[in-house]
């Protein structure tokens, strides 16, 4: 994907701000309340009738015609309300008009949220159903229709004969034990109906090639036709899967948007329930609202986020279906099958098998089961007329229709998942939805940008995106948020590059600690770091340095943190050996710069060196023997030599890997130390530069280093030899006072 492609996405349905006319209502929309009021008067037309028998049709309607004006009024008021849809579903200018002169309407309306809107129109139209059921039931019983009302539940009972009225009982009892469940199964499922979601494709930023598939799901799913008419199936499931703030919730939103299909939201903990059997209610009862708006919409989309929340059945976790790994190679497929089959079951045959906790709490085995089933599951004939009327009288039932539900899951841990759940036919496409790429990144920083004031140029903006290499879209969307809170609080409403900076640098490190080193240690700190910066500017050339900084954090004194200048997705040996340099480098300088001491703040070093050395030898085929230590202890291979048991084998393996592993951390360390001898000066000048500014960038260091001058630190004082003898005579004392354990007796330079 280049970065025109990234800066110019694809334009995706329009929202409903954007549209010119009104959005169409369906024919039920249309004529419903329509019918209800003609249902309505011809019942009280046949209520005037029964009461009078000589009253003829005709008569009974001229009669209600005068007596129930009323409602011929409120159909009236509908058909004029209807009419005016219809104008502005057609007739873009009257629409037009309508939204500039009459905008007070929509606006006191939308005060609401769409959910309470939706919610407040089913309690007015359920009201005015019961007083026009009210009505027609006085017209009935000659009552008035509050009393009316009371009175028809009392005639049913008594015009029941016993045998009824027993089964009414029995089935009350059924209704007070099935509404206990009933009411149980609701909750953690939402519905969004078309028009209510805004995102579309063109808000999802950074994700071009996943969009670009997911376009052809809804390609199918709006043209079924173009691919089963050729004897294929619409893909009915999608896995979007990746890191977390991807943005996998966003292209799920988006389907919907584009597509303008009702869209219901699954909450990851909806099956989770108390009683057993509640979370088979639950399932049923989504799949069977999803059939309806499927049918209503011609389509569908439902979306379970968190998908890792289903569970599996007590299977081992495959961690190599879904590798996270950049720089893995799919080696297998240069194998036999029988030899791939080996290698499988050699290494999953020891991993340790997931508890049953299917839909997790009190979900419970069946609610999975039943989740697979309505995926994938025999489709029932649909209707009571169907299914048993059509039986009973030696009929077929008639074929239940194709429903259009596109199911969307998202996780971040695909291997918690079923393999059932994965199988295709349920989930038949899995899109992993990964780091954007820097044009992606690029694109996003500026979606964001575009939506508040600010005075970044686009080469800013290409070098954020190159010092934040794995930053998703929510990392970005909050650190441009960050930056306009700094330029708030310092009085402004735009931002700048360095209102940026110093947000990612809060994210990333979080607040400095208010505490302040005595002299020596914050000469200590300053050096340690400053080995860490020269080291990584001289010998790291796969990296560039973004900050280094002395000022305490929440669980380290200092950091010297480095970026990759471009996305690399292959590592290298001599790579890796210069990370390995840049760790040392600690060791090595304190123990140069302390007459041989060195404090336990290199712990952590120590463990990064050791570690990627471990790797090197004993994985990646990069130190003195090319075997896979993974591969020897799995096969139980002790060293050369034989004739040893089990214990003694493993314990020789260990051994010989430890050996080769001190000796290369031994060689690459007196390498860190002839390095550091060799740019002693450059040491203590960053160190200097850190003690002053305490927070220098990546720019700065390499200021020091160059002398010239950078954002904050000038670079050019350092190489006068002046000022060099000037910071050493300072090193030197704080030398003394670090054996003494005193405060320093000269005053660290400054140059003007």
């Amino acid at each position: 994907m280049s970065e025109n492609q990234a800066q110019a996405p694809e334009q995706g349905r329009p929202r409903d701000t954007d549209r010119k006319t009104r959005v169409h209502l369906s024919t039920f929309d249309r004529f419903k309340f329509l019918i209800f009021f003609t249902v309505i008067f011809l019942v009280l037309v046949w209520a005037e009738m029964s009461n009078n028998p000589i009253l003829s049709f005709s008569d009974a309607f001229k009669e209600n015609l005068n007596s129930r004006w009323w409602l011929l009024a409120l159909a009236a008021i509908e058909v004029i309300r209807q009419l005016h849809f219809l104008a502005a579903e057609i007739v873009a200018p009257y629409h037009g008009a309508w939204l500039k002169y009459f905008s007070t309407i929509d606006r006191n309306l939308h005060r609401l949220s769409d959910w309470n809107r939706f919610r407040l129109s089913r309690v007015i139209k359920a009201f005015v159903f019961v007083c026009l059921i009210a009505v027609a039931l006085g017209a009935y019983y000659k009552q008035t229709p509050v009393t009316a009302l009371f009175l028809a539940p009392k005639a049913l009972w008594s015009a029941m004969p016993m045998l009824a009225q027993l089964a009414f009982a029995v089935f009350f009892i059924l209704i007070q034990f099935f509404a206990m469940f009933w009411f149980l199964s609701k909750g953690g499922i939402d519905t969004y109906f078309p028009d209510d979601i805004r995102t579309r494709f063109s808000d999802v930023w950074g994700q071009d090639h996943v969009l670009n598939r997911i376009r052809e799901n809804l390609l199918f799913l709006e043209s079924p036709e173009e691919i089963e008419k050729h004897g294929g199936y619409v893909p009915g499931g999608i896995l979007l899967w990746g890191p977390p703030g991807t943005g996998k919730t966003l292209m799920a939103e988006s389907m919907a948007g584009e597509t303008g299909k009702p869209f219901v939201f699954v909450d990851p903990g909806a099956f989770n329930n108390m009683f057993f059997g509640v979370g088979v209610l639950k399932v049923k009862s989504l799949f069977r609202k999803l059939r309806k708006l499927a049918l209503r919409y011609g389509g569908v989309v439902v979306f379970f986020d968190e998908a890792d929340s289903l569970g599996n059945r007590g299977i081992s976790t495959q961690q190599g279906t879904f590798s996270n790994s950049d720089t893995a190679c799919h080696g297998g497929n240069y194998l036999s099958e029988g030899a791939t089959s080996l290698i499988v079951k050699e290494r999953f045959g020891s991993e340790k098998f997931v508890a049953n906790t299917a839909m997790g709490g009190g979900g419970g085995m069946g609610t999975l089961q039943a989740l697979l089933t309505e995926l994938s599951g025999l489709k029932k004939p649909r209707g009571f007329f169907n299914r048993i009327v059509r039986r009973t009288l030696g009929l077929r039932p008639k074929l239940p229709p194709k429903y259009r539900i596109l199911v969307v899951m998202a996780t971040n841990l695909p291997e918690a998942l079923d393999e059932a759940l994965l199988r295709p036919g349920r989930i038949d496409r899995m899109y992993r939805v990964g780091y954007p790429s820097k044009a992606g990144r690029i694109r996003t920083y500026k979606g964001y940008l575009d939506k508040v004031s600010h005075s970044l140029s686009d080469e800013e903006i290409d070098k954020l995106a190159t010092i934040t290499p794995y930053a998703t879209g929510a990392t970005i969307k909050d650190t441009i948020n960050e930056a306009l809170i700094t330029a708030i609080r310092d009085g402004r409403v735009s931002i700048t590059f360095t209102d940026v900076i110093k947000a990612k640098q809060l994210k990333e490190l979080g607040p400095a600690e208010d505490v302040e080193y005595i002299e020596r240690e914050r000469h200590a700190v300053a050096v340690h770091e400053a080995c860490h910066g020269v080291m990584a500017y001289l010998m790291r050339h796969h990296m560039s340095i973004d900050l280094a900084t002395i000022e305490k954090g929440s669980d380290y004194l200092g950091m010297v943190a480095s970026i990759p200048p471009d996305d690399q997705f292959t590592r290298w040996r001599t790579e890796y050996e210069a990370d390995i340099l840049v760790s040392l480098a600690s060791l090595a300088g304190e123990r140069m710069f302390f007459d041989g001491d060195n404090s336990s703040g290199v712990s952590g070093d120590l463990e990064s060196a050791t570690t990627v050395a471990s790797f090197m030898e004993g994985h990646w085929g990069m130190g003195s023997t090319i075997s896979s230590h993974a591969s020897n202890r799995r096969f139980e291979v002790g060293a050369p030599g034989g004739g040893k048991g089990k214990d003694d084998g493993a314990r020789e393996l260990r051994r010989a890997l430890a050996d080769r592993i001190e000796d290369n951390l031994s060689g690459l360390l007196a390498k860190a130390e002839m390095v550091l001898r060799d740019n002693k000066g450059k040491v203590l000048s960053l160190a200097h530069a850190l003690e002053i500014h305490k927070t220098i960038s990546g720019e700065d260091v390499v200021a020091v280093m160059e002398g010239r001058k950078g954002p904050l630190v000038d670079g050019a004082p350092y190489q006068n030899p002046e000022n060099v003898a000037a910071i050493e005579r300072y090193h030197e004392s704080a030398l003394t006072a670090h054996k003494g354990h005193e405060k320093p007796d000269v005053e660290i330079p400054t140059f003007g």
